[in-house]
């Protein structure tokens, strides 16, 4: 079939408009499939992003905890963690605390654990010693009688007024004190590791007790405006004479 110039002219028209039809639609199909590729790029990287975040978040780190002795230890577990605000409930949740080896009543650094998902993380419990008040004190000097009773409440022994925080921490030591035998003994306050000394004196009922002369007292020492029974003259280093015997007087 012969076309005319006319209907060549058309058909070229028709297959130029289609042409361009297909080329537009071919560019408007690439530019729409760039940012879904770039999309799903982007939330390959954000999700890498988001899960290296939530590992770090959930990382698990344990403190040392500090108390005093004889103080009770917590048992939730966020009171053991640092940052435990970054961990997740599931988290803490799963997490499982053992403090089985820390005695309150001693003294000393003891280890605790934290275990997840059958791994275990330790850390360090310090049981510290109690700050006491920093008193002194001054001991009695007691005198009883043989059989009376020792009393075991040092504020008997105490000159200075003492707190009861104080009191309950004192150690009264009466183990050398026989208060059936008459004598002289030592007792012992004990405070936040000082040793007082004090003494105790037990007499029998009845018994006079005798002053004993002190240790610079002479045996033949005489008291003021006594004589002595028997004048002791000193000898001279050489005789003397005559005129000095005349002289000489007894002092």
């Amino acid at each position: 079939m012969k076309l005319n110039k006319r209907e060549k002219l058309i058909l070229s028209a028709i297959i130029g408009g289609w042409g361009l039809f297909l080329i537009g639609s071919g560019l408007a199909m690439t530019n729409n499939m760039k940012p879904i590729i770039n999309t799903k790029y982007n939330l390959k990287i954000n999700e890498k992003q988001i899960a290296k975040a939530q590992a770090k978040s959930n990382e698990i780190k344990l403190k040392d905890i500090t108390i005093e002795i004889n103080n009770p230890i917590s048992v939730d577990v966020k009171d053991y963690l640092e940052g435990p605000e970054t961990l997740t409930p599931e988290t803490l949740k799963a997490l499982k605390l053992d403090t089985s080896r820390v005695n309150i009543n001693q003294a000393g650094t003891y280890q605790y654990t934290i275990t997840y998902k059958k791994k275990k993380y330790i850390a360090n419990i310090i049981i510290k010693e109690k700050q006491l008040p920093n008193v002194t004190f001054t001991l009695k000097q007691l005198s009883l009688l043989a059989g009376d009773s020792l009393s075991t409440n040092p504020r008997s022994y105490i000159n200075e007024q003492i707190s009861d925080e104080v009191l309950n921490n004192i150690t009264l030591d009466l183990s050398q004190v026989n208060n059936q035998t008459q004598g002289n003994y030592d007792y012992y306050i004990i405070y936040n590791g000082t040793k007082y000394q004090g003494k105790i004196e037990i007499r029998y009922p009845g018994a006079t007790v005798i002053t004993r002369p002190s240790e610079e007292q002479k045996p033949n020492e005489s008291k003021p405006d006594e004589k002595p029974s028997t004048p002791t003259t000193p000898e001279p280093e050489n005789p003397p004479t005559k005129s000095s015997r005349e002289n000489f007087t007894l002092k």
